[in-house]
């Protein structure tokens, strides 16, 4: 059982994509993703590195490397969702993109959220209402609705707009032989929720499009009453390309190295057995001894009887 990490854990205090690797190296683990905060002065070390074959790289996380002239490294610079057309041609030229780069670099998967949407109620309310000891609450519950609802008038055209970038998007991506990944997000605002996921995987039948599954951000929906992530991933089993991995201290403080929170990984066991891309995501500030106790934790619970995979 292979665990890769992703390079947002340690791009920020490197200059060089050299020492990036080695540091990653040096905690035994030899595949990585590529973040979306990567820059491009990074990119020619990572390369040498991947041609010695000190790491491989399994996947990529859009948007990578951080586009040119780009105010900042987010995943969501442009929304595949977004209404407005410019922005949402600038999101699919940019993860068109990053599936070619992906497929130079070896990457089986890119990993890509579709965007969020705009409601006056958000996610964030129910959060600061956790944080207040009012789960139980019915402002809580009231709150919750309003975000229920919002959302639902909201989605039809935001989802059309995804739609519209996953025609242009998937001819690439299987042209270069790369699988495009939406990736569940902790937020009730995001794009697709994964009832949406679903109905996208069934009308998206095509090997270059699948379903990414965060652990914590299923997490941190589960602990605001949202979904159950659990229920989800076995439906969208047939379509999963891989999982990050991390903890979640409730309600929402996550990227936590297991068994540092609550979630309980158990369940994720067969997942984690089918051959789908495991990836590491942990917070800039874990410590390597962290990571390297995340990993024994993981193999020891996950990995089959004989399973000797380093």
């Amino acid at each position: 059982m292979r665990f890769g990490l992703s390079t947002r854990w340690n791009a920020c205090r490197h200059g060089s994509g050299e020492a990036l690797v080695e540091e990653i190296a040096a905690l035994g683990i030899d595949a990585i993703e590529l973040g979306y905060d990567l820059t491009f002065d990074q990119v020619p070390g990572i390369r040498r590195m991947v041609a010695e074959k000190v790491v491989a790289v399994d996947s990529v996380h859009s948007y990578c490397p951080v586009p040119l002239g780009a105010p900042r490294a987010h995943p969501e610079l442009f929304a595949l969702c977004a209404l407005e057309e410019r922005e949402r041609e600038s999101a699919v030229a940019h993860t068109g993109r990053v599936a070619a780069f992906a497929a130079e670099m070896g990457a089986r998967c890119v990993v890509a959220h579709g965007g969020h949407m705009h409601t006056r109620v958000s996610t964030r309310d129910l959060v600061v209402l956790c944080r207040q000891g009012r789960r139980q609450s019915e402002a809580y519950e009231k709150t919750k609705l309003k975000l229920i609802v919002q959302r639902e008038k909201a989605a039809p055209k935001h989802l059309a707009q995804l739609r519209r970038s996953l025609d242009a998007l998937l001819p690439e991506f299987e042209k270069e032989g790369v699988m495009l990944a939406l990736e569940n997000l902790p937020d009730w605002e995001s794009v697709p929720a994964e009832i949406e996921m679903e109905r996208l995987a069934r009308d998206y039948a095509a090997p270059g499009f699948g379903y990414w599954h965060d652990i914590g951000h299923g997490q941190v929906r589960q602990n605001l009453d949202l979904s159950a992530p659990l229920h989800w991933l076995r439906r969208l089993r047939p379509r999963l390309a891989g999982l990050h991995i991390h903890d979640v201290q409730p309600p929402d403080r996550d990227h936590l190295m297991p068994p540092a929170g609550a979630v309980d990984f158990a369940p994720f066991r067969e997942a984690a057995q089918a051959g789908v891309t495991l990836v590491l995501e942990p917070h800039a500030d874990a410590s390597a001894d962290d990571i390297r106790n995340a990993v024994a934790f993981l193999r020891g619970l996950w990995s089959a009887p004989g399973d000797r995979t380093p």
